[in-house]
């Protein structure tokens, strides 16, 4: 009989361990962290404060999710409220590279609008193609010469497509120095969140 068999059958029978009580008190079982033996009891409240140890991280990586969620919630709000009042377009686009550095702390940001200024053909093939907010490691295209001198030194890019009416008005990139700040499969929820504010402030002036 095989070890599946047992378990099986005594998942299926659990009157077998009331019926052989004082059997089971005298069973002895390796400790899994010494060579000593314990009994079975002794194993089931090692294997509880196992559990509730395994809760106690998941709760504690839980807590922790929600603050930085909380953080994150509260500086899009504050990017939101910079924005508002500014209509003139040169402002406008200062205030809001200005305003990811100090807020979101993120060292080097590059706003391209279309108008007046397209981009290359693929530059806009790629941005037309992404729904979402693209992270790499990798510069994509020609947009690393964008970041002037400081394109050497960067190692992580987030690519945020700008629209305005299913259109296309211009991409907005993230990048840093950390190639663990944005990195493929990132969730980009709030990418996503800042691509909208943004779009929707500069749809007036363009």
């Amino acid at each position: 009989m095989k070890s599946a068999d047992i378990a099986l059958y005594l998942q299926n029978n659990p009157q077998f361990f009331e019926d052989h009580a004082d059997m089971l008190a005298e069973v002895t079982i390796p400790h899994p962290y010494s060579g000593r033996t314990i009994s079975l009891s002794e194993r089931q409240l090692l294997t509880l404060r196992e559990q509730n140890k395994n809760l106690e991280k998941k709760l504690h990586e839980m807590v922790m999710l929600a603050q930085d969620n909380d953080s994150l919630q509260q500086k899009v709000h504050q990017f939101t409220l910079a924005l508002f009042g500014v209509r003139d377009l040169m402002n406008l686009q200062n205030v809001i590279t200005q305003n990811l550095r100090e807020i979101f702390a993120v060292p080097h940001v590059v706003l391209h609008i279309w108008k007046g200024l397209p981009p290359s053909l693929e530059v806009l093939a790629f941005v037309d193609q992404q729904l979402q907010p693209v992270c790499v490691h990798h510069a994509l295209h020609e947009t690393l010469a964008w970041f002037g001198e400081s394109a050497v030194h960067l190692h992580s890019f987030a690519y945020l497509p700008l629209r305005a009416d299913e259109q296309s008005i211009g991409l907005l990139i993230l990048a840093s120095e950390d190639a663990q700040r944005f990195y493929p499969g990132m969730g980009t929820l709030f990418l996503q969140r800042i691509a909208e504010i943004v779009s929707s402030a500069l749809r007036p002036s363009l």
